[in-house]
């Protein structure tokens, strides 16, 4: 897939020195941004490793809520 980006120019010198120093192309460059990008915020999993927590344990779930908002 190509894509048209518009940059800033400083994002668009950060990308060159990036470039020159790697000594890759833009194109690769902004590949391994995303790939980065969605290593680290996409995290679909976590939301099924942590659900149901909480099951089985003998806590109020409405207090513990309130608990948190104490702490602010």
């Amino acid at each position: 897939m190509k894509a048209l980006l518009d940059m800033e120019t400083e994002q668009v010198e950060a990308l060159s020195h990036i470039c020159k120093r790697d000594g890759i192309s833009r194109a690769e460059a902004i590949r391994r941004a995303i790939d980065y990008y969605a290593a680290h915020t996409l995290q679909a999993g976590s939301i099924d490793e942590h659900f149901g927590h909480f099951r089985g344990k003998p806590i109020d779930a409405l207090g513990y809520v309130d608990s948190l908002r104490n702490d602010w």
